[in-house]
């Protein structure tokens, strides 16, 4: 089984990889930062230097790859875009969707894909929390190209995992105790009664990535933060 993980030196991405890895798969996994995909290199097949928001990096990329049997696209906009709305600059909003949508649909454009294909979303698509407002429409936009795009691409199968408040870096604008203050309060909010790691997800993908009767599918991973919605 021959995958490509694109995002995936850190976080989920990273936790997927690994996982997949260990199972036996040839695993290639894109990132930006060369110490990260130095840091990765010895635990998958192949590690490699591509700017997720580079058309011509992205095109070469995945022409040089050729054909693979499933792609993960776990890119992230980061956390620049939390916030209330009236306080987040243009640059701000536009990094959150050139970041994930729009890297997500240039990488399916020219991705030569034979099995599946995953995204990474987040559940704020289907919350209504203040200050996630631009998250929630780019992770919404997301959410809504599966379907479409499992019909256009089949027999390709195309799903998405919709993660809640994972533990991971993309947290690391908090410092460390308010960051286990966050945690521990939402924690407590959830029917799982904890945060989820990076390999909760991760394992949620690699499900979806065998599972070879599911398409069209928007998977929650949010400890059941969404299950009323």
């Amino acid at each position: 089984m021959r995958v490509i993980v694109m995002g995936g030196t850190s976080g989920i991405g990273l936790a997927t990889a690994e996982l997949l890895a260990a199972g036996g798969a040839e695993v290639i996994v894109t990132g930006r930062d060369p110490e990260k995909l130095a840091a990765v290199k010895d635990r998958v097949t192949s590690a490699e230097q591509v700017d997720g928001t580079d058309e011509e990096q992205v095109a070469a990329f995945l022409e040089r790859t050729g054909p693979v049997d499933h792609l993960v696209l776990a890119f992230s906009g980061g956390a620049g875009a939390l916030g209330p709305l009236r306080g987040l600059s243009a640059d701000a909003v536009r990094e959150a969707f050139t970041g994930k949508v729009i890297g997500y649909l240039t990488a399916l454009r020219y991705a030569q894909v034979t099995g599946s294909v995953t995204l990474v979303s987040a559940a704020s698509a289907r919350a209504a929390l203040p200050g996630t407002a631009v998250l929630a429409a780019a992770n919404g936009a997301v959410e809504r190209m599966v379907g479409p795009l499992a019909v256009e691409l089949a027999p390709v199968r195309v799903n998405a995992v919709s993660p809640g408040v994972v533990d991971t870096p993309w947290w690391s604008f908090l410092p460390p105790e308010q960051r286990e203050q966050q945690f521990e309060a939402i924690a407590g909010q959830l029917p799982t009664g904890r945060i989820a790691a990076a390999t909760d997800v991760a394992a949620a993908i690699a499900y979806l990535v065998g599972a070879t009767q599911v398409t069209g599918t928007v998977l929650p991973v949010d400890g059941g933060a969404t299950a009323a919605s």
